[in-house]
């Protein structure tokens, strides 16, 4: 049988990367994403298809394994989702038999170095200052970073002579260069398989946590972020999403930071916008042209720990209350509650809506499912009194109890035996 969807292979999973590259392409009609890692992380919950276990990119048996999972899972692809996996991956994807999306492995190497970016880049954009030694040092504070890293670990502004010393006895690899005192951003670019430059969105970096930008929103062009990326397209050949980082100087000039050959986690912002860099990339990668739509609003993003849950919980049956429950404040469908029970619809398990709904005081519960649009949700419909208890038209014993009352949980808990869900729990359900 024809496969109807490209196998995409995401490695590592669990990254910021991999989770937005899911959250961009997982609705996608043309490519099916299988997530893979080496630590048990963030991934697992995430990935509907998954694979742990991988070995670590520098244990020997490392392409051997990825080279079988290319074989067994009949990938077309993989999606590295991170800077040191993008380069290994590339150099080896002959061997590997599928195609890598990523910029060609000479382009993977300088954006992994920062000492051969700014390299390759001097005299073609602002670069900073880099010392070779803590002697030419005439002015503090300097700011030093890993050669070759990412985030924010080893990166640090530094005060003085000693503190210096202190900091290369513990990242010996990095780089000294000037302090860049101004305002910083992201441009996040894009360049067809042709080598045309045809995405340049500049953002302000506006709060930033652990190396990664949590709160951004897009600055307006005047042309010097699209003069500088095109000085870069020049230069270095991208194919796909790429972007940079830079500060301004004490003369408000743009200086170059750094440059990946992926696209930046919080590119996101304009994915809100219709730019989705993930899956332009993969589109580019099989050589099918892209092109761009995008909104005219502002948008502003700021990102926050998300939770993911997986429990030992099975149940074919699921009771449900209506007021202050689905029917929230007498006014408004509780969303996420009924987000959760199209997926038990999805699953094909029972619904059942259980309520003391009072008509006479709060109108026909009847006309008030048709309403709100919701009652063909419902395998069943157990409308009681308020004087009746609930625990009793519990009839399945592998079901579960959804209620905003502790008093009918307790009571269900109690009797029934079965596991009680108050509204804030049913993100664990989720």
């Amino acid at each position: 049988m024809t496969k109807t969807k490209k196998n995409i292979l995401v490695f590592p999973c669990g990254s910021e990367i991999a989770l937005e590259i899911y959250r961009s392409v997982n609705y996608s009609t043309h490519f099916n994403l299988i997530g893979a890692s080496s630590v048990s992380d963030h991934g697992k919950f995430v990935y509907k298809n998954y694979i742990d276990g991988v070995p670590f990119i520098n244990d020997n048996h490392f392409l051997e394994t990825i080279k079988r999972i290319v074989i067994e899972r009949e990938i077309d692809a993989i999606y590295p989702a991170m800077d040191s996996v993008i380069e290994i991956l590339k150099a080896h994807e002959d061997y590997l038999g599928c195609k890598v999306v990523s910029s060609c492995y000479e382009t993977t190497k300088i954006c992994l170095s920062k000492s051969k970016t700014y390299k390759t880049l001097s005299g073609i954009v602002k670069t900073p200052i880099v010392y070779k030694s803590a002697e030419e040092i005439q002015y503090y504070p300097v700011f030093v970073k890993p050669d070759i890293g990412y985030g924010s670990r080893g990166a640090k502004k530094i005060q003085n002579e000693e503190l210096l010393g202190t900091h290369l006895s513990e990242f010996p690899t990095s780089i000294i260069s000037e302090y860049i005192p101004g305002d910083e951003y992201t441009v996040d670019c894009f360049t067809d398989y042709n080598g045309n430059l045809i995405v340049v969105k500049p953002r302000k970096r506006c709060r930033i946590m652990n190396g990664i930008s949590v709160n951004t929103k897009p600055v307006c062009d005047n042309g010097e972020f699209l003069n500088f990326a095109s000085k870069i397209n020049s230069t270095i050949k991208f194919n796909g999403a790429w972007f940079f980082q830079v500060k301004r100087n004490s003369n408000g000039i743009l200086t170059l930071l750094e440059i990946a050959s992926r696209f930046g986690g919080s590119s996101s912002l304009f994915r809100a916008k219709g730019i989705n860099f993930a899956l332009m990339s993969l589109y580019n990668t099989f050589d099918i042209p892209v092109s761009v739509i995008e909104n005219d609003y502002d948008v502003e993003m700021d990102r926050a720990l998300d939770n993911k849950y997986k429990i030992n919980l099975s149940y074919n049956e699921v009771f449900v209350d209506f007021d202050d429950c689905v029917y929230l404040d007498k006014k408004e469908v509780n969303v996420e509650l009924v987000r959760f029970l199209y997926r038990c619809i999805n699953k094909k398990i029972r619904i059942t809506l259980l309520s003391k709904h009072n008509d006479d005081e709060f109108g026909s519960l009847d006309v008030l499912l048709k309403n709100l649009r919701i009652k063909q949700i419902f395998d069943r419909i157990i409308h009681i009194t308020t004087e009746e208890e609930k625990y009793k038209y519990i009839d399945n014993d592998n079901s579960i109890f959804i209620d905003d009352s502790f008093a009918e949980r307790m009571a269900v808990a109690q009797k029934c035996c079965i596991p009680v869900f108050s509204l804030d729990m049913v993100e664990v359900l989720s």
